[in-house]
């Protein structure tokens, strides 16, 4: 692969800059902030011939030639990547169907998710009626199906009024049917409330709607399955999904063999890539360690299987002296290897993630098979073009920028690692060999990348990877894939996963396992990225040394902060409750910490922690207004997070975040200054702590002023609270900055306001 590749070096350039420019039209497409009408981007595919032709023509100079290619590919991949955005959108849920009630008739298309709030499954739906009629819906949606009284609160259930319900008539709610236990295949009819697919809109956050729509759906919902709606019936088992049905055999019968729960989670996620089955404390031990790419089915553990795959089919192929004659046992070993590799892939989910990994892996096996010798940059470019062609909105993952960006440092460095994975398989002693050098290089190259994708990285990851990676590939992952035919070994790859865990739990555990940096602008995590390649480049050390000062930014960006006497308020998008960051020049309070989801998701893990990393927001105090899980259910990971924080709370004694800190009571006339931004608790009075007041008329309100503009978090205070404050404070409110900075205490009467609004 390192010959000549091609008739001319001219020819090579203008190829690679073709390839290059397919991808860079597809980023540009992306990038706009609407849509437009389809015929525009049929226009654009219109100009695609003629400039390709003017490509072609030899008549200009190779310079000009390739300037023309990349436009004339940018072009393709725009207007490709454009139209199919405007095609996928006609089979989206019409507005006017959302929030309405249907009778659906659907297959289960995946694997069911159980936990203590009820069930979730992807549903393919073959028919909807409303009123009786038949309605064009979309046709893959995620489906809840929830039952029980609803305790986890409205944000689990989704449904307000009968949340609510629910509360007022708790024997109503235990006529809520609970979830069946559904099979993948199996065809139901049921009434689903429909809804569009929608996520947060929080910088540095997980993007719901992405994976939605990478995965075709188009529609979320919940099963109305209380004592009024119509029952829910299993019409049949299909055999319309037959390896998600052996999926979920084979996690049943992982989770009835191994008796503790935590590593049969762990061989669920490596077996059929169940990685909704690792428990929430597992996945921030394996990111602290940076070793979570080990425990999901991720294109590094489908290279590694192909790679192993190709081994065995080899070493088999040449016991045949026929079958040599008949195809070179390197062929075999490679076709076999992709094949094995793509059953797997399928077998362990078939994830977005994993078709890129089959799809790369294929592409270039083919390059291989054909006979073409292309130099690296040239095998890795096509690998990327098919991708994107394939999956344009992969450029929007950072797994994909991760990976492709793995790749080509290990070929750029001239790493075994690079060369096998798209050469073919090399013996198991080079393997270990250069493991610890191509686990170096990945490390050092990839770190700004990290850092500009996730604002954090593992300190202890070259540690904790020596061990995990071959562990993990050559002992835990053999004997859970064998465990399929012989159970018992999953108790030896339990015990394995054990020994392993509690090395990383060691890892995890030291203090400084992982930093935490502000998530700096793309340019500086760019220059960042050049910096880190150009230190592993195979050059002399006085050229590398050069990517130090480029590094240097990505490692010392701070978020922009508010000058003095400024606050700024930052109202995170959580869906029902609260949960809003205040930040003055050098400190930052958070109140209310939105609503828990499940006991495996809430908005502090999903939406809080990831926020406050990305701003390297250090908190001074945490304001929990009152009790309610949709203000209090992400305040454990924050806490966790933040052991510095003080808690200031009107939650009762005996609340179990009391366990996590101590709470100060919030009483009326606690005041404090930060940086010249002046701070006042306005509600509840002492006396209402004996009150046995309800939990929404216990809500600390928060007064923070700078003399010239106020703001007033009241959480869920009620009309007799509102007046209340209106008629004590409203009238004697006086302006001013505050002088000097003191801690939250009791003091004097708090300021008052001129009016009483609501900041939400």
């Amino acid at each position: 692969m390192h010959s000549a590749p091609f008739a001319s070096n001219g020819h090579a350039r203008t190829l690679f800059a073709a390839m290059l420019g397919c991808v860079l039209g597809s980023l540009l497409q992306l990038q706009q902030p609407g849509l437009w009408d389809w015929k525009y981007y049929a226009a654009i595919l219109a100009l695609v011939p003629v400039s390709y032709a003017l490509a072609a023509t030899k008549t200009i100079a190779n310079v000009w030639r390739q300037i023309v290619a990349v436009v004339a590919l940018c072009l393709l991949g725009f207007g490709v990547t454009g139209l199919r955005a405007t095609v996928y959108l006609a089979d989206t849920l019409d507005p006017a169907l959302e929030g309405r009630d249907l009778r659906v008739t659907g297959v289960v298309a995946n694997l069911p998710q159980r936990n203590e709030s009820g069930l979730r499954f992807r549903l393919e739906v073959e028919s909807a009626t409303l009123s009786g009629q038949t309605t064009a819906v979309p046709a893959l949606m995620d489906v809840g199906w929830y039952g029980g009284a609803f305790s986890a609160g409205p944000s689990v259930v989704g449904d307000a009024e009968n949340t609510k319900l629910a509360e007022a008539e708790p024997a109503v709610a235990v006529l809520n049917r609970q979830p069946a236990d559904v099979k993948a295949g199996e065809r139901w009819e049921m009434t689903l409330r429909f809804k569009a697919p929608h996520g947060s809109r929080n910088p540095h956050g997980f993007d719901y709607e992405l994976w939605l729509w990478e995965q075709g759906v188009q529609a979320t919902g919940y099963v109305r399955a209380s004592a009024k709606d119509p029952v829910p019936v299993r019409v049949e088992q299909t055999w319309l999904h037959p390896v998600t049905l052996a999926r979920q055999a084979v996690r049943e019968q992982i989770f009835r063999q191994v008796s503790q729960r935590q590593f049969a989670g762990m061989l669920a996620a490596l077996v059929v890539g169940d990685q909704a089955a690792i428990d929430r404390a597992d996945w921030d031990v394996f990111r602290a360690t940076g070793v979570a790419h080990l425990v999901s089915i991720s294109g590094l553990h489908i290279t590694m299987f192909a790679w192993g795959a190709a081994l065995a089919v080899g070493w088999l192929w040449r016991r045949s002296g026929a079958l040599c004659i008949a195809l070179p046992a390197p062929s075999a070993a490679l076709i076999g290897g992709v094949l094995l590799a793509t059953a797997y892939a399928v077998f362990s989910g078939w994830g977005v993630p994993a078709q890129r990994t089959c799809l790369m892996l294929a592409t270039v096996a083919l390059l291989r098979l054909s006979g073409a010798r292309w130099p690296w940059p040239h095998v890795w470019m096509l690998a990327c073009a098919v991708v994107v062609a394939v999956d344009p909105w992969a450029l929007l993952q950072p797994g994909f920028w991760l990976s492709f960006v793995a790749v080509g440092v290990l070929f750029a460095t001239d790493s075994g690692a690079g060369k096998a994975y798209f050469t073919g398989p090399r013996g198991i002693k080079d393997h270990i060999f250069s493991g610890l050098r191509e686990q170096w290089v990945i490390t050092v190259a990839l770190t700004p990348l990290t850092l500009l994708l996730f604002g954090q990285v593992s300190v202890v990851g070259l540690a904790a990877n020596a061990l995990a990676i071959p562990w993990i590939t050559l002992v835990v992952t053999p004997l859970a894939m064998l465990g399929v035919l012989l159970p018992p070994l999953w108790d030896a790859a339990a015990a394995a996963i054990g020994w392993l865990f509690a090395y990383l739990q060691w890892l995890a555990s030291w203090s400084w396992a992982a930093i935490s940096v502000a998530v700096p602008p793309w340019w500086v995590g760019a220059a960042g990225v050049f910096g880190g390649v150009v230190l592993v480049l195979p050059w002399s050390w006085t050229m590398r040394v050069l990517g130090v000062p480029l590094l240097l930014p990505v490692l010392l960006w701070r978020a922009p902060l508010p000058g003095h006497g400024e606050f700024e308020l930052l109202a995170a998008d959580i869906g029902q409750g609260n949960a809003v960051l205040v930040r003055t020049a050098s400190h930052a309070l958070l109140y209310d910490a939105g609503p828990r989801f499940s006991l495996e998701s809430d908005a502090g893990h999903r939406v809080l922690v990831p926020l406050l990393q990305a701003l390297h927001t250090r908190l001074d105090t945490v304001v929990l207004s009152h009790r309610d899980i949709d203000h209090l259910g992400g305040a454990s990971a924050v806490l966790t997070m933040q052991p510095q924080a003080l808690l200031l709370s009107s939650i009762e004694a005996g609340n179990a975040l009391q366990v996590h800190r101590s709470a100060q009571r919030c009483v009326a006339g606690q005041s404090w200054a930060w940086d010249g931004v002046q701070f006042d608790v306005l509600h509840p009075q002492a006396a209402d702590y004996d009150a046995l007041k309800k939990s929404n008329a216990m809500s600390c309100v928060l007064r923070i002023s700078n003399g010239v503009r106020t703001a007033l978090l009241v959480g869920d205070i009620e009309q007799p609270q509102e007046a209340l404050l209106v008629a004590s404070v409203g009238a004697s409110f006086t302006a001013g900055p505050p002088q000097g900075e003191t801690a939250p205490s009791g003091g004097s009467a708090a300021r008052a306001a001129a009016s009483v609004g609501r900041y939400r």
